[in-house]
């Protein structure tokens, strides 16, 4: 089996989807596509712009559900950047708040961890 990326969806748990949806379209500078089952609804999701075909680059949703609260939880989902000072810019802003400002991770670039307005902690990474 080739070494690859095994990470192909992450889901973010939110509470006000309005809210996050903000937050999240405003620091990223993206639009969410909404994800519907017809046969359910116990949940609403929105979809980070994705392309299946893509490889070893992983998309995922907002999703709220009843009986699932967002935050503290402990898995970190850490989203690229070309200069994560940017997003960092933008965190308090869209309504968040940062949780450890832009740091260097040595020959592996740099990170940005931010509190969005859900209480989840994000990682933002890049190289420069």
């Amino acid at each position: 089996m080739k070494n690859e990326n095994p990470v192909v969806w992450f889901e973010i748990y939110i509470d006000d989807m309005t809210r996050a949806q903000k937050f999240y379209e405003t620091v990223f500078d993206v639009q969410f596509t909404p994800l519907t089952d017809p046969t359910s609804n116990d949940f609403q999701m929105l979809a980070f712009p994705s392309d299946m075909e893509s490889k070893n680059r992983a998309s995922g949703a907002l999703v709220k559900m009843e009986g699932f609260k967002a935050g503290n939880n402990s898995t970190i989902v850490y989203f690229m950047s070309e200069d994560c000072s940017i997003e960092e810019a933008r965190v308090e802003n869209a309504g968040g708040s940062i949780f450890k400002p832009k740091m260097s991770i040595g020959e592996y670039g740099f990170i940005v961890l931010a509190k969005d307005t859900e209480g989840n902690i994000i990682g933002i990474h890049s190289m420069k």
